[in-house]
């Protein structure tokens, strides 16, 4: 016990944790990386493997992305849709992650205006009528009827993934993704009771939010990756964004929030940080769009130089405000870096990069064999997103050997 004129000892990294009902086994939570081995949205062998991996290696839970909660909020074709046909593999997978005592999330979402149309046949939606690149062409400002459909699809899709197996669910509130979107004053115009004020925009996140923690029950948890900051000129900041994680906070319908910044629309690179490998990305397009990204590459994908823990500045803001869990994201490689966000007030932390390049790294860590990830920040295991997400480095390495 401690005593009235001692410190509260900070948790370390390696005692269990709770997230809302349930125990974690460490404070290493593996953050949604898309997998790229969803062929027309199948559960495939690679993707329960790509998760076994992860959870074999040391991590307390593993998040699977992105799980579209219908055919319209699709990234693209490849894009699983979290509905009863992706059940039966959906069960093998969370069993499999089980099997390695650790525990698995499925990251659910709409695209909006990230959705590419062409690839999913199928119309997408956004907060106000606008151009989308993706999409490739005009979408327009969803109804309060279709946001009414969208909100009964988040449900849905959150009753299967308690179904098959899933121990959390992470709302996707990030990247300018539909949810997202609502929240941006530069993306949101609605003139109605869901644009305007900080309220007005927060008000169908918080909808989407309350029916999937109705869906999911009291044995799930619930979390939310979280825009801090859009990371784009009028878009969401800070002042607007910890007003509304204050909403969400006093809703009381989630378990924690990662915290998380960026626009897959506007500017990919703020949620990466370090090289970009553009090289790469145009090779892995057909002729067309690749003619197109090294034209417009470099206003789409900025150079950001990458800082160890590059959002916990912003982060620590939202620690000052808020009293729910929370969980720091964004470049997170070494165990002094995971003990300072605990010693700061953070309940976890997210690894994506770090654990591609090492899917054992939290074994590697726990076992004191590695203090530090050897991961380097050259972002090329970003374009192979469409032949299967991996860590170039890594593949040569096992080539060699």
């Amino acid at each position: 016990m401690t005593s009235p004129n001692e410190t509260p000892r900070a948790p370390r990294v390696f005692e269990p944790a709770r997230l809302g009902p349930l125990t974690l086994r460490n404070r290493i939570i593996k953050a949604a990386t898309f997998e790229g081995v969803m062929p027309r949205g199948a559960v495939t062998d690679e993707l329960i493997e790509f998760h076994r991996a992860v959870a074999a290696g040391g991590a307390a839970l593993t998040t699977v992305a992105y799980c579209a909660v219908s055919e319209g909020g699709r990234v693209h074709r490849n894009t699983l849709v979290l509905d009863e046909s992706s059940l039966p593999g959906l069960t093998r997978l969370t069993e499999a992650v089980h099997a390695e005592g650790a525990l698995a999330a499925a990251q659910i979402g709409h695209a909006g205006l990230v959705a590419n149309t062409l690839s999913n046949k199928r119309p997408t939606l956004a907060p106000s009528t606008r151009i989308s690149a993706p999409a490739m062409g005009l979408v327009r400002g969803a109804t309060t009827e279709q946001l009414a459909e969208v909100a009964s699809d988040f449900e849905r899709s959150a009753r299967i993934a308690v179904e098959a197996g899933f121990d959390a669910i992470e709302v996707h509130l990030g990247h300018n993704y539909l949810l997202s979107s609502f929240m941006s004053p530069n993306l949101n115009k609605r003139k109605d009771g869901y644009g305007g004020s900080v309220a007005n925009r927060a008000r169908f996140p918080r909808e989407v939010i309350e029916r999937v923690r109705t869906a999911a029950g009291d044995a799930v948890a619930v979390t939310a990756k979280f825009n801090m900051s859009d990371g784009v000129p009028k878009g969401l900041w800070l002042d607007q964004s910890m007003q509304i994680a204050k909403l969400l906070e006093s809703d009381g319908h989630l378990d924690a929030l990662q915290l998380t910044g960026g626009s897959s629309l506007f500017n990919g690179m703020y949620f990466f940080r370090g090289e970009v490998p553009m090289a790469e990305f145009v090779a892995s397009q057909p002729k067309l769009v690749g003619l197109g990204l090294k034209v417009y590459g470099p206003h789409l994908f900025p150079t950001y130089p990458f800082e160890e823990a590059f959002f916990l500045p912003f982060a620590r803001q939202f620690r000052e405000i808020l009293s729910m869990p929370l969980i720091l994201l964004g470049g997170i490689n070494r165990v002094d870096t995971i003990e300072g966000a605990l010693d700061a007030g953070f309940e976890f932390v997210a690894m994506a990069r770090a654990l591609l390049r090492e899917p054992d790294l939290v074994n590697r860590f726990r076992n004191e064999t590695a203090t530090e990830g050897n991961c380097i920040h050259c972002n090329k295991c970003m374009p192979t997103i469409y032949t299967g997400t991996r860590c170039v480095v890594r593949e040569a390495q096992q080539l060699i050997q």
